[in-house]
């Protein structure tokens, strides 16, 4: 499955944020330092890389719904079932769930 252009990603977040009531027009278009609010590019920017993943040389290498759709247990052999149970899936928060079970530390 290819990765969707800037211009599919930027329709699709459009589209799911305004089902939900959110209008991204309403976000400044230059930093406010004083709020702290991210501006309009920035938030789109930040959704874009959340499903697409970042740009490296251009090209997106995908995000964390294709991480986690994509996402097989690291484990072979005959007891790797048994050996996948133990194995931690890619988290959709893992700064989150890492803050409150302190896993990765």
């Amino acid at each position: 499955m290819a990765i969707p252009s800037d211009a599919e990603l930027d329709t699709l977040i459009r589209a799911r944020l305004a089902l939900v009531g959110v209008d991204l027009d309403q976000l400044p278009e230059t930093a406010d330092p004083a709020t702290g609010s991210p501006t309009r590019a920035a938030a789109m920017e930040s959704l874009r890389t959340f499903l697409a993943g970042p740009k490296v040389n251009g090209v997106r290498q995908g995000g964390r719904p294709a991480a986690l759709s994509f996402w097989t247990p690291p484990a072979t052999g005959a007891d790797a079932l048994a050996k996948a149970q133990q194995a931690a899936p890619p988290l959709l928060y893992p700064s989150i769930t890492e803050a409150w079970t302190e896993e990765g530390r």
